[in-house]
């Protein structure tokens, strides 16, 4: 029986899981003595490919189960043999070997070393779950991550039900709204003075957002494959922040350019510049700590993520963008 593995192991070497239980035959032998050594053999575990070797013991071709069978009992092996291998070499871990079966689609590679001999397979049946994940979690979940909605809520719940669950994160987004309206109020004074600030709020907003989401679906996929890893938070943490860094510069730099250059206000285009510098790196933080955080906590990802992301990426965008408008405008 095959041992599936989690993400925990991804890092362990591939012979780890790789199966010995493999039957190979020679390039010299016919079909009928090929067919023989395999019932001597009598291998326990599922064969996919049977695997050929030249007078060395060198791997140099593969043959699957029924060409095997519907081939004529005195043909040569080597004449009926594919010889477009895709091997893993023994240095390779087991994240190394799911990449390659995610790429090339095959259902077993064998494991071999610098010589070219075999060492084991490793079969698609220990990533089963890895490859889900890896594939359609990816295509098909990260989209309704980043809305707060799971496929399941809509296939096994009935309306109320996925009212009662999904409403409460929605008012996340309310409340933030409201905070956010009430924040503006408090700089009023300052948005009458300069109405460029008003111009360009909601694109300091869409920029906030859309960084925000982008590093907490980013992290949410890190979740899933790394947080047994220590100190993985920290390490997403300053690769995302890194990232982050040069987007807001060259965000910034733009739009400040484009204000300054509109209104001939070089304050206000600072102001627009710095803000966006700003509070795209703290969405970029509040991208990874908070699903980071609901993970700690053991509650859904998916649903609560999106609208709490959202809603504390806004607050903060609007605190830091009037936040320098008073201090650089002194209004």
């Amino acid at each position: 029986m095959i041992e599936t593995i989690s993400s925990s192991d991804l890092d362990k070497p591939v012979m780890s899981h790789a199966s010995t239980d493999y039957v190979t035959v020679y390039t010299y032998d016919t079909i009928q003595e090929a067919l023989e050594n395999i019932r001597q053999r009598q291998p326990e575990s599922t064969i996919l490919y049977f695997y050929v070797l030249d007078d060395n013991n060198r791997l140099v071709g593969s043959i699957q189960t029924r060409k095997l069978l519907t081939s004529p009992l005195d043909t040569r092996v080597e004449s009926i043999m594919a010889t477009n291998l895709v091997v893993i070499p023994e240095s390779a871990t087991l994240m190394d070997a799911l990449e390659f079966f995610v790429l090339h689609k095959y259902l077993a590679f064998p494991v071999v070393n610098t010589e070219g001999h075999i060492l084991g397979v490793i079969d698609v049946g220990v990533f089963t779950q890895e490859m889900f994940d890896m594939e359609e979690r990816e295509q098909i979940h990260s989209i309704f991550d980043t809305l707060g909605v799971q496929i399941s809520e809509l296939k096994t719940k009935s309306v109320w039900q996925a009212f009662r669950y999904r409403f409460p994160w929605l008012l996340a987004t309310i409340m933030s709204g409201t905070i956010c309206a009430l924040l503006v109020g408090l700089f009023q004074v300052t948005l009458a003075e300069s109405l460029i600030l008003a111009f360009f709020l909601t694109l300091v907003l869409g920029l906030g957002e859309s960084v925000s989401m982008q590093t907490m679906a980013i992290t949410v996929h890190a979740i899933h494959h790394q947080s047994s890893r220590q100190g993985w938070y920290i390490k997403s943490l300053r690769r995302e922040l890194l990232r982050t860094l040069l987007l807001a510069c060259a965000c910034g730099l733009i739009v400040g350019s484009i204000a300054v250059i509109w209104r001939s206000d070089v304050p206000a285009g600072t102001v627009i510049g710095s803000g966006i510098l700003i509070s795209l790196l703290l969405a970029c933080l509040i991208g990874v700590s908070v699903p980071s955080l609901l993970h700690k906590l053991r509650l859904d990802l998916r649903v609560a993520s999106g609208p709490l992301t959202l809603a504390l990426a806004d607050i903060c965008t609007i605190l830091t963008y009037f936040s320098l408008a008073a201090l650089i405008l002194g209004k």
